[in-house]
């Protein structure tokens, strides 16, 4: 079993701000050619937000920015990192890149999920763009939540066909995400079987609720911060119960403060003691090592 503690918040201890992006080593196109429903799209994406919060917006293209980690510390693990961004926008660095480039450093193969987006009419008023119903233009009468989290499972899948190209297994293809792109992970969660991930931590995520989890459901880390404004605490809680009430493992952290605005996105995750259990619990279960790697290997990776 995957050692979701400490993948997820360590993913979530991501220092935020970059004011320059990464740049992925690779671009993978989620879908062969138009992504479906997308067909009408005509427009261009486009770059939001500010140099140290930059975001992308309008996503006709689903993609996947690929960040592996340096192949001498891999451990043949992936995980999927989706932004929140209310389904307007994507928080490209606090919630996508940054954590990308933690995972690296932990030995995981990292890819940032651009999911599809409500198109946001750049000389609308900010309160407004992207907000509501889509009712006119290319978009008009679709759910584009839902062809988000069709996008979410399309990922998995994909991962999953294409594991030994990426030198990943094909049974540790996890997926982390915040706010909407923690809907766009509860779509992959309860999902077919096919697109479904092996291990998930959804943070703060939209959605969430007490749902019962399907059947071969996968683990769950979850966290939320008590004082969250935008999505509130209690769906995680419900969502939790709901994995415990299925005899299913899952695991919950609702810290006192973190409230989802400002690049809040990883404070959820910055206790002090973290690390140190994290280590421990590293140790115990030695998960995060790869195929071949001995117990001291284990050991070094742990710490």
């Amino acid at each position: 079993m995957v050692n979701l503690p400490r993948i997820c918040i360590l993913a979530g201890l991501a220092v935020p701000g970059w004011a320059q992006l990464a740049p992925p080593a690779r671009e993978i196109p989620l879908y062969p050619g138009v992504a479906p429903g997308s067909e009408n799209w005509n427009y261009q994406e486009r770059a939001a937000g500010t140099p140290d919060r930059p975001q992308a917006q309008n996503i006709v293209r689903p993609v996947l920015l690929y960040y592996p980690a340096d192949k001498a510390n891999a451990v043949g693990t992936a995980m999927i990192v989706a932004p929140g961004g209310g389904f307007r926008t994507l928080m490209m660095s606090y919630e996508g890149v940054d954590v990308a480039k933690r995972l690296n450093q932990m030995g995981v193969d990292a890819f940032v999920l651009k999911y599809r987006t409500t198109y946001v009419d750049p000389h609308a008023p900010p309160a407004t763009a992207g907000r509501g119903p889509v009712t006119t233009g290319p978009q008009a009468g679709q759910n584009v939540r839902e062809m988000a989290g069709a996008d979410g499972q399309q990922a998995v899948r994909l991962l999953r066909q294409h594991a030994a190209e990426f030198g990943v297994l094909s049974n540790r293809i996890g997926i982390i995400g915040y706010s909407a792109g923690g809907a766009v992970l509860l779509s992959t969660v309860y999902g077919p079987a096919e697109g479904r991930p092996d291990f998930a931590a959804p943070v703060y995520a939209a959605g969430a609720n007490s749902n019962p989890p399907p059947a071969g459901a996968p683990p769950l880390f979850i966290a939320v911060a008590a004082d969250d404004q935008t999505v509130g605490f209690q769906g995680s809680i419900e969502l939790f119960g709901a994995w415990r009430k299925a005899g299913q493992p899952a695991e919950l952290h609702v810290f006192q403060t973190g409230q989802e605005k400002s690049g809040a996105a990883c404070r959820v995750a910055r206790i002090p003691d973290r690390p140190a259990r994290l280590r421990k619990e590293g140790r115990r279960r030695g998960s995060l090592s790869g195929p071949v790697r001995g117990v001291a290997e284990v050991e070094r990776l742990a710490d």
